[in-house]
């Protein structure tokens, strides 16, 4: 069976790093005219059942509405029934007595499929034959993230679906891998998208969203692609690379303008070599306190050597009471 882990982390990843990216996901499926900052609540996502535990992908509260996303990367049959259960279980949390009734609602649902196939309904159906006679159609829309295409996804912003936007072309993988042709028209398509999000999302409050969804596209496509190494290494280099670029050299610019300042400063009175000094292990420890970098790589960026990064952390340690507060992360990479 496959391990369907890396899907589910990105998905999670997502609604719990980058909430505001669902808002036009719901707008899309439900007709709804949210704003992207609008105010999302979120809840727990397990539910108890006499079968057992049961784990839901998410629960959203928007003004006085529950929403239900779940994401599927396969067309199993049931999925209809785990759905019902899932939101019936939702809804009994809420449940509440009012004139000597007691009432649940359901939440607004919605299944996303990563594929498809052509017996892939619009909507799952579950009809419930009461004692009475009265008959309940219970029905969910389904969103098939393969039939968007990329001015799709931009036009209407469901950046959401970027990540998940390789595995259209999981079938093809090898024949694309064997051709030279087919190789470069994918990594052109991978090229234009990485310009487009840059132009959606290219204000500096919204450069770590960028990031952060250019890092999940890379890891679906490192997946998908992991039996095609050349392949996987374009591909890595357009979303991997870029990004690893724009936020190092974001970083080091800080660091490198304090340090000079401080740099200055300290070499008037101590002389220039001094200053130097202090510009680099400025420069360092900025670096160390804004970002997750190894070592190594700030090494690699900086051009420093990686004993002196060692030290410098060292010494961040030895004074984090006296000091500003220091990120408590290894100099390795986590």
């Amino acid at each position: 069976m496959e391990n369907n882990t890396i899907f589910d982390d990105v998905f999670r990843t997502m609604l719990e790093k980058m909430p505001r990216l669902v808002i036009p996901v719901i707008n899309e499926v439900f007709h709804t005219s949210y704003s992207e900052d609008e105010k999302i609540n979120q809840y727990r996502n397990e539910h108890h059942t006499k079968s057992g535990e049961i784990i839901t992908d998410s629960y959203l509260g928007i003004g006085d509405k529950l929403y239900h996303l779940e994401c599927e990367s396969s067309s199993r049959g049931n999925m209809g029934i785990r759905m019902i259960e899932y939101d019936f279980a939702a809804a009994l949390e809420g449940a509440a007595l009012a004139e000597d009734m007691f009432e649940i609602n359901f939440p607004h649902s919605c299944v996303l499929y990563l594929r498809h196939n052509q017996n892939t309904p619009d909507y799952l159906k579950v009809k419930i034959n009461m004692p009475d006679g009265q008959h309940v159609i219970y029905s969910i829309p389904t969103v098939k993230l393969q039939e968007y295409t990329k001015d799709d996804i931009f036009k209407k912003r469901l950046l959401f679906f970027l990540p998940f936007y390789i595995m259209r072309y999981e079938k093809e993988v090898a024949a694309i891998g064997a051709d030279p042709e087919k190789t470069d028209s994918l990594v052109q398509e991978f090229e234009s998208i990485a310009r487009e999000l840059k132009r959606e999302l290219s204000s500096d409050e919204e450069m770590d969203l960028y990031t952060r969804l250019e890092e999940l596209m890379e890891r679906v496509a490192d997946y998908i692609l992991d039996s095609e190494e050349n392949l996987k290494e374009r591909i890595g280099d357009i979303m991997g690379g870029k990004v690893l670029e724009l936020e190092t050299d974001k970083i080091l610019e800080l660091g490198r303008k304090q340090g000079i300042e401080q740099g200055i400063e300290q070499g008037l009175e101590r002389g220039l070599e001094q200053g130097i000094e202090q510009e680099k292990y400025k420069t360092i420890k900025n670096i160390l306190m804004n970002s997750d970098f190894s070592t190594r790589e700030i090494a690699m960026f900086t051009g420093y050597p990686e004993e002196d990064i060692l030290s410098v952390h060292k010494q961040m340690q030895e004074n984090m009471e006296e000091d500003c507060p220091i990120r408590k992360t290894s100099p390795q990479r986590r």
